[in-house]
């Protein structure tokens, strides 16, 4: 059995009771950083045996993990925050646990580009989640595509690279763009920034970023 748990994205207050209650029952705890997540288990008191999953070596402990689920251990895997598999590590082993016919079973609970969604005053009916946007490859052909699309587009930045993704926005969709960029969710500087992507653009050049960065932009 395989459980995938999500963690608070900021708030440790904001993890359910079953979340606590299976980190509590399981007998290995899969964390992308096991000292992030310490803070975490530590925080709950859940004292289970810890050890690393992440981008880095996926590939390379994913058949010996199936094989002890397989032997009837049952695991947990969280990652630093938010939903694994939601850019985050977590679709290669649920994959070949599917394949392997290994239960997998997903709690519901904290995801960034939700609560951001929401926040934005956006229409949410229809939207296009992008995770985080190709560094170089594919850019110019994906915010092309996107330029045109109807439905409100969600993606995640870092802090370093919003201010000139706000200026490749404007570039493709134009200044007047309704948009909202959310940072640092359920923190205590939390902020969420209304308006033009040029107003937008030129509040975060002024003011400088920090913290984690989840942008929501109008469709056409």
């Amino acid at each position: 059995m395989l459980y995938i748990v999500p963690s608070p994205i900021g708030n440790l207050a904001d993890i359910t009771y079953r979340a606590v209650k299976v980190l509590g029952e399981v007998d290995l705890i899969l964390a992308e950083d096991t000292r992030t997540s310490g803070v975490l288990l530590k925080h709950y008191n859940i004292q289970k045996p810890v050890t690393p999953y992440h981008q880095h070596n996926e590939h390379k402990v994913l058949q010996h993990l199936a094989q002890q689920l397989q032997a009837g251990k049952t695991m947990a895997l969280i990652t630093d925050a938010g939903t694994p598999g939601v850019s985050d590590p977590g679709f290669l082993l649920v994959r070949e646990c599917i394949r392997e016919g290994i239960r997998v079973e997903c709690l519901p609970g904290a995801t960034a580009f939700v609560p951001a969604l929401v926040n934005s005053g956006i229409p949410m009916n229809r939207f296009s989640f992008e995770g985080f946007l190709p560094l170089k490859k594919g850019r110019h052909t994906l915010f092309t595509q996107l330029s045109q699309d109807e439905r409100t587009i969600v993606f995640y930045e870092s802090p370093q690279r919003l201010v000139k993704t706000l200026e490749e926005l404007i570039k493709y969709f134009g200044p007047d763009r309704i948009c909202c960029v959310c940072r640092e969710l359920t923190k205590m500087f939390e902020e969420n920034k209304h308006g033009s992507l040029q107003e937008v653009h030129d509040y975060f050049k002024e003011k400088g970023v920090k913290g984690e960065i989840v942008v929501i932009v109008a469709g056409v």
